[in-house]
């Protein structure tokens, strides 16, 4: 993967676009979907996509990012009571590298505990994509996701993690084709970004 620009609030060891393994997370916004296709792109293993059978927003074969739709498995669920059993169990499976998943209604926090005990058995990343406002106090992190539209530029998109058990917030404008796991992060206004100190 190509190395990340970083603002200059990141320490420099750390990817602020990641998932930490053997728990679950959640994503809101308009680009959600995208964020769940990066993330997916970034992993090695099977991905599980879970949804409810009525659901519209259904993936194309040739839109998604190089390397997916070989390790990608769709799971239609006939109701919310299901697709919570079916994420529960792919969490479960070993060697399932990353769960995806979208409900409807709100998460409760019994239901959001017993994904997370899930997700550490199986050593899995769950990545919930949840209607906003919808999620569980249970999430390792949030994040909100949307694309940012400009005539110039249809790859710009802005991830925001307002919810994080294990450190701070952050606030990412990135520059991502779809296509790869590349990702460049965009400084913002008045701020310098340096390459990614080499390996010592």
């Amino acid at each position: 993967m190509q190395t990340l620009r970083k603002r200059l609030t990141y320490e420099s060891h750390a990817d602020p676009l990641h998932l930490l393994n053997s728990r679950v997370h959640e994503v809101e916004g308009r680009g959600r979907i995208g964020f769940a296709l990066f993330q997916a792109a970034r992993l090695t293993g099977p991905v599980f996509w879970i949804m409810l059978a009525h659901d519209r927003d259904r993936l194309l074969p040739g839109s998604l990012p190089e390397g997916v739709a070989g390790r990608l498995h769709f799971i239609e669920a006939p109701g919310e009571t299901d697709l919570l059993w079916a994420v529960e169990e792919a969490l479960r499976a070993r060697p399932v590298s990353l769960v995806i998943a979208a409900p409807e209604k709100p998460i409760t926090l019994t239901a959001g505990r017993r994904l997370q005990l899930a997700a550490e058995a199986g050593h899995t990343t769950g990545l919930m994509l949840i209607q906003e406002g919808k999620g569980s106090n249970a999430a390792e992190t949030r994040w909100k996701c949307d694309p940012l539209p400009s005539p110039l530029d249809s790859t710009r998109h802005r991830w925001i993690l307002n919810k994080n058990k294990k450190g701070t917030t952050v606030f990412c404008d990135v520059n991502w084709n779809g296509a790869t796991a590349a990702v460049h992060l965009v400084p913002q206004a008045r701020e310098r970004c340096q390459p990614e100190d080499p390996p010592a």
